[in-house]
């Protein structure tokens, strides 16, 4: 009696029913892309690629709606699209909400906003033709192509918006004139900008693009909102997406002085080679060459035929730092740490220094020598710079040594992202474990190594074997050359595998003791972890 009391409203209610349940539903998972999208820079190939390679497609709703077409051959058509109703609703209520359940959260920006609803309008226009199980099918699958047609129909606006932000900040820059230092690198850069910073907030106001802010339209935002006609000096942290990227962020900010850190396997899936990895930093010193500047550059930076051509050609304009005394204007002559920090010493044009910082981690040394080369170089005294770095504060996540209750000690090296960082970190390993204490990492790896990626874990695999006794790691997957390297040492130490870090922490919480030091090495993004399962 009861459907047939319904039935005599049919068609209308049923459509009305299910197109607001799928509306509900497809805003909820617009907005599981839409995180993915955010932390893809909003780049669409990226975007698809992510969804196509960790196979981010509707599963668990489809195969529901695949059983309920099947069965639409038994049912009459009310019964069915209630049903249809029924599991739409569900699977909104169950859907993960990014913006509270995220590790780095989904921001709904003006420009997540803006992508958003042009894609929720064709969620809206696909859900007034759904009338069966197999249109609600399809309707859920177009979830991420409505998302991504938003994105690509709004780039001639996001790009005027920029043209616009882009352009006021240029005619700050003009008017404020500050004295620009670009930094890149393959690694190190942004730890390279906070030491360089401190040591000429002590002379000057100075000012640093803030945490890892390192492309055109973050650089633009940083001097609309924050440059003042006080600073003195302006430090730019520069990140390379590929060939060019640097050259555009050198039109942006005209660097009077450029340090380049390192050339590495970081980001190595972007640039497939090395020989482009280094002709994309190079781009800097171009840049800083072109305003007759100062290149600072470590010294094995080098070691290609471009860049040591350039070098060779603008000599009086490059600054070289490293461990080869005759080639280098700075050399390194021993670096050492201890439970209070770093002690670097160095040769300056013939004078030698004790360079003394609140730092861990070996590979410092080499950033702390760049910083003190540029300084000088910009007319910073010698003694200036030793004292200045005597209180540079430890870098946020960046071998962070952080002393936890019960005589434990947290090392957050969160952000690091390169071999030669992840080396440096397993070496403090030894130099702050307690008496009776354990050494353990805690890892997801390395990402975007491209080719490399199995090699360098399973180097990196061997050199934990060296100096830990506890190994816990996360997405054991996709490092199984890593795994294979630690045990192919023979130790006989335990290694042990987590879906998630928040597994890792728990067993730490349960087996972590007195004298215990904790390498938390690298955390992998949602894009890698916390991969949706849909």
């Amino acid at each position: 009696m009861f459907l047939d009391g319904l039935y005599l409203l049919h068609p209308v209610w049923p459509y009305i029913l299910v197109f607001l349940a799928y509306l509900f539903f497809a805003y909820r998972r617009i907005l599981i892309y839409l995180h993915a999208l955010q932390q893809e820079d909003y780049d669409n190939q990226r975007l698809v690629r992510w969804i196509i390679e960790n196979r981010v497609f509707d599963k668990k709703l489809s195969a529901v709606f695949i059983g309920l077409w099947l069965g639409s051959f038994i049912l009459d058509w009310l019964p069915t699209i209630l049903l249809c109703i029924c599991a739409l609703a569900y699977f909104t209520w169950k859907e993960n909400d990014p913006r509270k359940a995220a590790k780095k959260k989904l921001v709904m920006t003006q420009r997540a906003k803006r992508i958003a609803f042009p894609a929720l309008l064709m969620a809206a226009g696909a859900g007034l033709l759904i009338y069966s199980p197999l249109t609600c099918l399809i309707a859920v699958q177009f979830v991420p192509v409505f998302l991504v047609l938003s994105n690509l129909i709004l780039v001639p606006y996001e790009k005027a918006v920029q043209h616009k932000f882009y352009s006021e900040a240029q005619k700050k820059l003009e008017e404020c004139n500050p004295v620009i230092i670009g930094i890149t690198g393959s690694y190190g850069k942004t730890s390279v900008k906070h030491i360089l910073g401190h040591v000429l907030k002590s002379i000057a106001p100075t000012l640093i693009t803030p945490g890892s802010v390192n492309t055109v339209m973050g650089i633009t935002r940083v001097i609309r909102e924050q440059l003042e006609p006080n600073h003195k000096y302006f430090v730019v942290e520069m990140g390379a997406y590929g060939p060019g990227s640097i050259e555009r962020l050198c039109a942006l900010t005209p660097p009077n002085v450029g340090i380049i850190t390192a050339i590495g396997h970081a980001h190595y899936e972007r640039f497939k080679t090395l020989d482009t990895v280094a002709h994309a930093k190079y781009e800097l010193a171009q840049a800083v060459l072109a305003k007759s500047g100062t290149v600072v550059v470590n010294e094995k930076t080098l070691d290609f035929t471009h860049t040591r051509a350039m070098k060779e050609n603008n000599a009086s304009h490059f600054v070289v730092c490293g461990e080869d005394n005759s080639s280098c204007d700075l050399t390194i002559l021993k670096v050492s740490q201890d439970r209070e920090g770093l002690q670097i010493q160095i040769n300056w044009k013939g004078t030698e220094y004790t360079l003394a910082a609140p730092l861990f981690g070996l590979h410092h040394g080499h950033n702390i020598a760049l910083a003190f080369a540029a300084a000088v170089s910009l007319g910073a005294a010698p003694a200036d710079v030793q004292a200045a770095l005597k209180s540079v504060p430890q870098i946020k996540h960046r071998l962070e040594v952080k002393p936890q209750g019960g005589e434990t000690i947290l090392i957050d090296d969160a952000y690091n992202s390169n071999p030669e960082g992840f080396r440096a970190a397993l070496d403090l390993l030894p130099v702050l474990r307690g008496e009776n204490g354990r050494s353990i990492l805690v890892t997801p790896g390395i990402v975007e190594l491209g080719e490399a990626h199995e090699s360098v874990h399973h180097e990196l695999g061997a050199h934990a074997a060296k100096t830990c006794d506890v190994v816990l790691v996360v997405n054991a997957a996709r490092i199984s050359s890593f795994i294979s390297g630690f045990k192919e040492a023979g130790t006989g130490n335990p290694i042990l595998p987590f879906d998630t870090f928040a597994e890792a922490d728990n067993w730490l919480m349960l087996n972590r003791k007195a004298g215990d030091v904790v390498l938390l090495e690298n955390d992998l993004p949602d894009l890698y972890e916390g991969v949706p399962k849909l």
